[in-house]
Parts: C-alpha cells; structure tokens; sequence
C-alpha cells in the first residue's frame, strides 16, 4: 500500500471516530435534557471530548482507554425522567448509578440497555411493582442494587435466574411474599431486610448471615432461629379431604343445576306482565298496552329458542363470551317494537347487554347475512351504537349490543306523565342532536352505496349513554328485512317521497327523519303518527309539520324543559329552521346531509349578538312551507282513511297508548317571531 492510500485510510478513520464520538456526545446530552436540577452536569459540552483516555472530561462519565464504559451519577440531586432510550444508544454503557438522586415513580426499563454489566438505583424515590419477567434477557447483569426506595409487590423471579449475578441489594423496600431460590450461587451477596417478606427461606441460603433477613417479621426457618410452623396434616388427610371436597362440590353444582332448571320452568310457565306497567330501557319509552293478547317476550322464549348454536362476534375490541353464558344470564324484558323483542341481559362477569330477536329476516341467506353483520361490526363511531355479536337462524336473528344506561332520546322526551318536564335542557338537547348528525354523517360515508344507510331513525332509536352522549341504533338493517315488514313499519317509508315514487328513497330521506327528530327534541311533541304502519302516514306527518310551522311563531313552540334557558332562544330558533329545511317536501330542494350538520356545527349553547337568518330561510320561507304542506295534506287526505281510528299493535319499541294524550294532541300552534 503506498503513502497515499495509507494517508486517505487513516484520515477516513480518524472522521469516522470524530463522528461516532459526535454522535455519542449528541446522545447524551440528548438524556440530560430528560432531566431536572441538571447544573452539576454543567461541563458537559458537544465541543468537548468525553474522554481522554481512562480520565473523563464530563463529570460523572467512566472511561477506560480513551472510550465510555459507565455512569456514575451519583449525589447529584437529579430528578425528572430518565431517558433510557437515549441511554440505549450510548455505545459501550455497561454500568448505570443513579444512586442517592431525586428520581420518583416506576422503574426505568433499563432492559432496553443492551449488555448492562451493573444496574445502581439505590437512595432514590422509586415506587410501585417490578413485573416478573423484568430482568429477563438481562444475561450480563452482575449487580443490581435497588435498595433504599419504596418498591412493593414481589421480588421478580427473573432476577433470581440470573447467571452471573454477585450482587443483589434489596434491602430497605416494601416487597411482599417469599424470596425466591437464588439457586447454586456461590459467593453471591444478598440482602433482604426491612421488607415485608414471609414465608420459608430458600434452602440454598441457609448459611447466609442472619441479619440479612431481618426486619421481616413474616419469614422464617434457617438461618433465623425462628422455625416454620410444621403442617399437622398427613399425606394422606390431605387426600382424603381432597376427595370429600371434591364428592360434596359436585353434590352442590347437581342441585344447583336442578334448582335453576325448576325455576327457569316455572318463570317460562308465568305470562308476560307488560300491562301498564312502564317499562324503562334501551328502546321502550312508552306504557305497554293492555288492549288485546300479548305475544310471550319473556326471556326463555329466546333462550329456549336457541340451545344450540353459536355467536358470531364482529368486533375485535370486545370481550368474547359463550352463547351458553348468554342463554344462562339473568335477562329482564326490555320491550317489543316493530322490529322484534329487546331483552337486557347481564353476564356473569357483570357485563350488560342488549339481546334483540328479530323474526322478519328472511328474505336473506345465511352468507349475505353474515357478510351485512360483519359489515356493520366494522364501523366504529362514538355516536353510533356498535354491533357486538349476532346469532343465525332461519326462523329468527338475534343482535347483541351494549347497554345504554340512560335508555333512549324517546323516554326522555315523553316518558314523563303529562305536565311534567322531560330533564332535557337547551344544552343537552344541543349536545344530542349534534352527536345525532355526527353520527348519521358517519354512516353515510361508511354506507355510500346503501340507499339508506340509517333507515329508521327516530327518537327511541337514539341511546344515551351515562353522560347522554347520543348513540345511533337499528341503523342499517333494511337490506336484511322482509320488504313487506320494512314498507310498514321504517320511517324511511313514512316520508313524502316514498309515497309520490316508491322507487324515490335515498340518502335525503335520513335527512327527512333527522328534520322530524330535531323538531321532536325541540317542541317536546311526539310524531304519532310514525304508529302507523304502511306508506300512507307519511301525510299525517306531514300536518304534524306543519302544526309547528303553522301560522305567526313564538317561544311556545318550545317544549317547556328549556323555558329556564337564558338567551338560547335564538339558537333555538335557528335549529328549529335547519329542521324544518330538513323536512322539505321536495327532495330536490332538501338540504343534504353535509349542509346540515355544518348548520348544526355552528350552533351555541347562548345567542350571538346578532341572528342573521337569511342562510335558514326568510320568513316568507316559512309561508311557503305552510302551504306547500297544506297541498300536500290535501292531495293524501283520501290516503289511509281507514287507519285513521286503528290501534296499532307496533307501539314503536312500546305502545301506542292513548292514555298517554299528550304524544297525540294535534292542537293548533298560535306563534309570531319576535323581531
């Protein structure tokens, strides 16, 4: 090799270690800037070399030949995080000391420190349990010290299988249960005291000293002098109360088995108790009907409909349970609706759930079914009500969801006696309809080629949870339903458009129901005529419309749980107008549901200093919904007349009742807008 290229090979050498020594000076600076009360690190600088052959230039840095082997920050007063990460990347690190410093919480993970020889943590703050397999991969370490902090829990055992460690401080903590077996460790220090250990002493230290395992007053055997307590029982007691044990838990699962299956008999043997009483839930508001025979919703009936079978679960992020810990859980009616059954079910790890039977899918096989649960388990949304699990049979389906605690919007609005107010301020009502757009938005763009990605969105269909955050339910479910039932009991098919064009639903129709429930949530007043079943009600929904928009308006449009709100008025009105335009007899000229939920968006709690309520309509707007509802009303008022007087057996997820006046007054509105 000539001069040249022995000149250009040393100088190549001499820039890689001015980089690598560059780049370790970076790293640690990079740590120190994890830490707190870091002035006695002061001279620690990225325009100086870390060591000058064993001598170290940064304070608290170990060097042997002109390289880092170690820290040693020690009596520093340093706290903060440690950044072990950084740490990680130190080439050369082989022992770590943090001893008497400031630091607090868990244990730094310094496993992720490859080829750590020593680990110092002793004098600090450190707290909390070490996980079991902490040490495990830790094959160099040769001292740990952890003494002097306040560590609870018991000592891992992964740092008991350790080969090569010498030294282990673990004096002067809070560790609990026995030690572990240290085993065919010549030579090797340990300590023990002043913890909270008990139980035998491992054998293998039998002749350590004594005072090694003071301070705890749970331990015993050799070395100490206190003996363990001797088991007075044989070998062969122990087997035979084994056996008893076994012969009398067996004895009592029998006839635990043969009570409950006596009691399931004799509850399936009762009739149903819906009557009047009020029946609060996830989608049942109403009183139940006492006019005529009432179909068997107990829970048997759908436990014993199902014996055998399986859950098909849709969702990754939910605890899976047995179809047989369903069947077996203690279930209560919820309701029944035009859909099926509901029924709340509570598991037997406490968990609740809501259990819906379907009988009117059939119109699908069992792979399209499956294919549309699955689609459905996939989306996720905090305002949509997530698909935990369904079931498949011909004859009937089930849909597992979770339980809503605070019941539906519906029981909210009308499940108070008349007079009474309904709980729901101006605010919350806010809140739920908000959360109800969001979540109708969500669904439009995960169902893009559905042609109604909700279908059935009414007021019992929207759940409240805890803090009445609003979740969307029975969303999606019309391509999985007979025609004939969808056609008489969706509210997609109570709109305007399924009458005038059976053909003409579309995603604008979801539009129309979100029109109805914010003039719901607002007047307080209930769409009944949604109990009608078949097309034809979509004429009387249409005067309930314009009921509210009737004539000159006032604040008594307002349901009166909000009268106690301080400037809202306003904000309400505007809300009362984005329904309204919702509800738009001509498809063409209803907002989409984009626009909506910009308007819905940019609604407050109080009023601004000034409406301007040229974007929701002007008032001769609102003359126009007039009579364009009242042509309407005219055109249709041939349409159903035989229904006008019929009781309904699907009492929307409750009953229809008349005694419940105040869901179906169709007195006249008298209102002027206060300019």
């Amino acid at each position: 090799m000539g001069i040249r290229e022995t000149l250009s090979l040393l100088i190549f050498l001499v820039f890689i270690i001015s980089s690598a020594n560059s780049d370790q000076r970076n790293t640690l600076l990079t740590f120190r800037s994890s830490l707190s009360n870091t002035a006695a690190l002061s001279n620690w600088n990225a325009n100086t070399n870390i060591c000058q052959g064993n001598i170290s230039i940064w304070k608290g840095v170990i060097c042997v030949d002109d390289a880092l082997f170690g820290l040693r920050l020690e009596n520093m007063s340093l706290g903060g995080n440690i950044d072990v990460d950084s740490l990680s990347q130190v080439q050369g690190l082989k022992t770590l000391s943090l001893n008497n410093n400031s630091f607090t919480g868990y244990i730094p993970p310094v496993y992720r420190i490859g080829g750590l020889r020593g680990i110092f943590l002793s004098y600090n703050n450190f707290s909390g349990e070490i996980p079991d397999g902490f040490f495990s991969g830790m094959n160099s370490l040769r001292k740990v010290d952890l003494d002097h902090n306040g560590f609870v829990g018991r000592i891992p055992k992964s740092l008991a299988g350790l080969s090569k460690v010498r030294e282990v401080k673990l004096n002067d903590n809070q560790f609990q249960g026995r030690i572990p077996d240290f085993k065919n460790r010549d030579g090797i220090s340990l300590n023990f005291t002043n913890n909270n250990l008990e139980g035998p002493i491992p054998k293998s230290m039998k002749s350590m000293d004594p005072s090694l395992f003071a301070g705890n007053p749970g331990l015993c055997g050799k070395p100490l002098q206190t003996k363990c307590k001797k088991k007075s029982i044989t070998k062969l007691l122990l087997i035979v109360l084994f056996v008893v044990l076994a012969v009398a838990s067996i004895a009592a699962l029998t006839m635990a088995f043969l009570i409950f299956r006596k009691r399931r008999r004799s509850y399936s043997a009762e009739p149903t108790k819906l009557g009047k009483k009020e029946i609060k839930g996830v989608n049942c508001c109403y009183k139940g009907s006492s006019r005529g025979a009432v179909q068997d919703h107990s829970p048997d009936t759908y436990k014993k409909a199902h014996q055998n079978g399986k859950l098909q679960f849709v969702r990754n992020d939910s605890d899976n349970f047995e179809l047989g810990e369903l069947l077996s859980a203690s279930a209560e009616v919820l309701g029944s609706g035009s859909f099926g059954s509901s029924y709340k079910a509570t598991l037997f790890n406490g968990r609740t759930v809501v259990v819906k039977r379907f009988r009117q899918m059939k119109n699908n096989g069992k792979e399209d079914f499956n294919q549309h649960m699955k689609r459905l388990g996939r989306i996720s949304h905090p305002n949509l009500l997530p698909l935990i699990a369904f079931y498949y049979r011909k004859e009937e389906k089930l849909l597992v969801s979770d339980f809503a605690l605070n019941g539906s919007l519906a029981s909210h609005l009308h499940g108070n006696s008349r007079g009474k107010q309904s709980g729901l301020d101006w605010p919350m009502r806010l809140k739920i309809i908000k959360g109800v757009a969001r979540g109708l938005v969500h669904l439009h763009k995960e169902l893009p080629n559905q042609t109604l990605p909700h279908g059935h969105l009414k007021s019992s269909n929207v759940l409240l949870t805890s803090d009445f955050t609003p979740l969307l339910s029975d969303y999606a479910l019309e391509p999985v339903l007979n025609k004939e039932h969808a056609q008489n009991f969706m509210v997609a098919y109570k709109s305007p458009e399924s009458s005038r064009n059976k053909g003409g639903l579309g995603h604008k129709t979801d539009v129309w129901s979100l029109g109805i429930l914010i003039l719901e949530a607002l007047t307080g007043r209930f769409p009944a005529n949604y109990l009608k079943q078949g097309r034809g009600a979509h004429a009387d929904l249409a005067s309930w419309v314009d009921a509210v928009v009737r004539e000159e308006w006032t604040g008594e449009v307002f349901d009166a749980g909000m009268k106690e709100t301080k400037d809202g008025e306003g904000e309400m009105l505007r809300l009362l107008k984005i329904g309204m335009c919702c509800c738009e007899l001509d498809v063409e000229k209803r907002w989409d549901l984009g626009m909506v939920l910009s308007k819905i968006e940019e609604l407050k709690e109080r009023d601004s200093e000034e409406f301007d309520s040229s974007s929701y309509g002007t008032e001769g707007d609102l003359s126009s919904y007039n009579s364009s509802y009242n042509n309407h009303i005219h055109h249709h008022d041939n349409i159903d007349n035989g229904n006008k007087d019929h009781d309904n057996d699907d009492n929307d997820d409750g009953d229809d009742d008349k005694s419940n006046k105040g869901l179906t007054d169709h007195e006249d509105f008298t209102f002027s807008v206060q300019k």
